[in-house]
Parts: structure tokens; C-alpha cells; sequence
């Protein structure tokens, strides 16, 4: 067995299963320290013994090297592989059959962790038609927000692997653009118009009172570019970052905005999200709002959080044919280009 490729699937399945950061990164970097070796010197070090004196090669990644270089499935990965089976949800396993793509992740281009290949390889082996890469817009300092140069940059990365990405997921251009306190989108309109999906989402000031954010959201859900509105509450239910409450706003005006604006209310499959709560996913539906279930994934693993989406929007009753990500890519380019 290809000793990258175990190592890069230890770190995925360990990302799936929600595994500390350091865990998961010291697979990656050990990846990362033999890639550029020949397969015939990893084989020689492992069974030397000398591997062990490469910095970002530790006991464990070591091990599962060794079993690798034997044509050995590690034992870690057997085992990751055995447990990654189940599922991750308890329900909506008939809708995660029905999701073909994916219109919000990251990559290590602004605060994701994986270069955009890893992520793109690993839609395909959870068998995406498509993922939208969606890296923060540059009001978003902390999470690296690309600027406009640096967004024209990935346009061309994006354009070269779909160049010769004959039969996996087709890679999406787009954006996760701040919607300003101004409500105006964070980003040149000209390049805005050169994507193929724009998700708008609130990351600041999330204290606002009711009226001001109101106006703000109105602002991005209006903006001529705006596909997805994304984790619409800002809330954190969980996890390393504690917890957040929603944010305030005029949910019925809202979800009429997105309404009469053909704007998607992002189903944000991420564990500590789980935004937006249920009670607003039964007055989007009530408001005929379409619906977008997404990853929202900073890593190749988190990729199949898609199926916490599944099950609360099966939960809540949200019908397959309102759910832009089960759309196959030509429809769904065909809607998301009306808004450009």
C-alpha cells in the first residue's frame, strides 16, 4: 500500500470522526515528509530503521509506514476504516444518497487546512459530483481572506484542475463573502461575476440589535451576487470554541428576501453549528425558500458532515427537490448564473 495515501486516509477518517487538530495534523505532516522520496528510499529507511530520525515522523506514523512499505493495510487504518463505516448520523441517510455536491468549504488558501488537490481528491472518494470552494473573503483577516489578487490567483488554480480533472467532482469557483455592516458583499463585483457560486455570510458584530441586522442581512441577500446565505444565526452549539447564542434578526422578513431573491438558506452541517435551528428551518420552508446542505469543511474529513445536514433537514421535513446540493451541476450552475 502507498505509505502517503495511508497516512492521508488516517488523517481523513480521524477529521471525520472529529478528532483533536494535533491528531489529525501529525498524519498529514508525516505525509507531507515523505512525499518527496522516491517510494524505494521510504521503503529503505522504514526498514532500516532510519525514517524515525525524519523530522515529522513519530512512533505511530512510523508504524503504519512500516506496515505500508510491507504491501500491509496499516492496523491503525483497518481499524479507522472499520469504525468509519457506520454511519455518522442517526437519520436522513435516504437524502445524504440524494446530495450531489457541496457549495461551501475551505482550504488552506484562507483558514481550512488542506491544499485545495487534498480536498478535491477526497470529495471524490465520498463520491461528490461537485464541490464548491469557498475560501473567506478579505474583511475576514483571521480566517486569511483572500484579496482580490490573491482570489484572481485561485481562479486559475481552480480553471487548471478541473483542466485536467477528467473524472471527478467538478471544482466550483466561489467565495464565502462577508456581508458588511453596510450590507454590501465583501468583494470586487467584477470578480464576484466570474464565479460560479457566492455564499454571504454575517461573521461580525453578531450582537446587533434586531433592526440593524435585519438590514445588514437584507443588504447581502439582495446583493445581485449572492447564491447561498450561510449560517444565518452565527450560532455555536458546541466545541474548542465554546458556545454562541443566534444572532438577532426579523426571521419571516429575511427568509421572504431570500424568497423573492432565488437566495438558498444554508443547512450548515457542522457539529458546533447546526445553524439554523430548527424552528427557523420551518419558517424558511413556510417562506418557499430553497435550501443548500454544506459542509462548511476547513478539511478533507469534515467533507462528510454533509450527513448531520441530511438528517435535520429530513427531520424537519424539507423536500429533496428544494435542496439546491441534490440538483445535478448543470441545473445548478443554471441557477446560480441568474444572479450574475
Amino acid at each position: 500500500m502507498d505509505a502517503v495515501a495511508a497516512l492521508n486516509e488516517i488523517a481523513f477518517w480521524l477529521e471525520r470522526g472529529r478528532a483533536a487538530t494535533f491528531k489529525v495534523q501529525a498524519f498529514r505532516k508525516a505525509a507531507a515528509a515523505i512525499s518527496g522520496l522516491p517510494p524505494e528510499e521510504v521503503r529503505a529507511r522504514a526498514v532500516s530503521g532510519r525514517l524515525k530520525s525524519m523530522k515529522g515522523i513519530g512512533d505511530r506514523t512510523f508504524q503504519v509506514i512500516r506496515q505500508a512499505v510491507e504491501g500491509n493495510v496499516p492496523e491503525y487504518l483497518a481499524d479507522l476504516r472499520e469504525k468509519g463505516a457506520k454511519p455518522l448520523a442517526a437519520g436522513g441517510a435516504e437524502l445524504s444518497r440524494q446530495l450531489r455536491g457541496d457549495l461551501h468549504s475551505h482550504s488552506e488558501w484562507s483558514d481550512g487546512g488542506s491544499p485545495i488537490e487534498v480536498m478535491l481528491a477526497a470529495a471524490a472518494v465520498l463520491g461528490r459530483e461537485y464541490v464548491a470552494l469557498t475560501d473567506h473573503s478579505p474583511n475576514l483577516t483571521i480566517a486569511n481572506g483572500l484579496s482580490a489578487e490573491r482570489l484572481n490567483e485561485q481562479l486559475d488554480v481552480v480553471a487548471a484542475l478541473n483542466g485536467g480533472n477528467g473524472t471527478g467532482p467538478t471544482l466550483l469557483s466561489g467565495i464565502e463573502v462577508d456581508i458588511l455592516e453596510s450590507g454590501e458583499l465583501d468583494q470586487d463585483p467584477a470578480l464576484l461575476d466570474r464565479l460560479d457560486v457566492v455564499v454571504a455570510s454575517v461573521h461580525s458584530k453578531l450582537r446587533a440589535d434586531t433592526k440593524t441586522m435585519t438590514r445588514r442581512m437584507l443588504g447581502g441577500i439582495r446583493a445581485p451576487h449572492t447564491n447561498v446565505l450561510g449560517h444565518c444565526t452565527g450560532r455555536l452549539v458546541e466545541g474548542s470554541r465554546g458556545t454562541r447564542p443566534p444572532s438577532d434578526f426579523d426571521a419571516r422578513v429575511v427568509f421572504a428576501a431570500c424568497a423573492e431573491h432565488n437566495v438558498a438558506v444554508e443547512i450548515n452541517s457542522r457539529p458546533e453549528r447546526q445553524d439554523p435551528p430548527d424552528a427557523l428551518i420551518q419558517l424558511a420552508l413556510e417562506a418557499g425558500c430553497l435550501f443548500s446542505i454544506d459542509s462548511d469543511a476547513h478539511a478533507p474529513g469534515q467533507l462528510d458532515f454533509l450527513q448531520y445536514g441530511a438528517e435535520r433537514a429530513e427531520r424537519n421535513g424539507v423536500p429533496a427537490e428544494r435542496i439546491v446540493t441534490t440538483w445535478p451541476v448543470d441545473r445548478l450552475l443554471e441557477w446560480t448564473a441568474t444572479k450574475r
